[in-house]
């Protein structure tokens, strides 16, 4: 066996053997082809990550619902946006499934929200509400109101969501109350369950 040193000097000298110098330039080929084949390959691997507007952009988000508990209001962010996650209780629920004509628009015609969504709870689970919590008309963030007498009468409801900036109010579905400055019900995202525990948006 010789050594890197006494090969390059065999090789430069003429003394080595045809079958050895047949070996060392095949493997001298091996190496050079798997260099370039490394050379090649990284910018197509590189290639196949996202893009810096499309991680701009913002890809799909997951979250964990395993431990939300009923009433509780989450936020997760999403393309910079502040997705809420609730756990709503079978009252609330019931509460949604009934007429209320305080909406504006209880059937989400005029709304932004996957297929999935197009019933009374917008939502793909009844319990579980998934909306990004910005107001429709100047984009603020309504917050949740569980124990406001005035809110839960006007919405038929066990709470519901207030607007500070301009007093738009909606519903535990996210639909819009008749009357208000906001136009449509707030947004639902595109999401999908991943099982009884995660869900992903996006």
């Amino acid at each position: 066996m010789h050594t890197v040193t006494e090969l390059i000097h065999a090789v430069a000298d003429g003394n080595l053997p045809h079958a050895e110098r047949r070996n060392l330039l095949v493997a001298a080929t091996g190496i050079a082809a798997g260099a370039g084949l490394l050379a090649v390959a990284y910018p197509f691997a590189a290639s196949l990550q996202p893009s810096e507007a499309a991680r701009a952009e913002g890809g799909p988000v997951l979250a964990d619902i395993s431990t939300l508990a009923v009433g509780e209001l989450r936020t997760v962010a999403w393309r910079g946006k502040p997705v809420w996650l609730m756990r709503r209780s079978d009252e609330m629920v019931r509460a949604l499934q009934q007429p209320n004509p305080a909406l504006a628009d209880p059937q989400s015609k005029r709304s932004e929200q996957p297929k999935s969504c197009a019933n009374a709870t917008r939502s793909e689970r009844p319990e579980i509400l998934v909306a990004v919590g910005v107001c429709t008309h100047l984009g603020c963030s309504p917050s949740l109101r569980l124990d406001d007498s005035a809110l839960n009468a006007e919405l038929h409801a066990p709470g519901g969501f207030f607007c500070p900036c301009h007093g738009s109010r909606f519903d535990l579905a996210g639909r819009v109350v008749k009357n208000v400055p906001a136009p449509t019900n707030l947004e639902i995202p595109p999401y999908h369950f991943l099982g009884d525990s995660q869900l992903q948006i996006g």
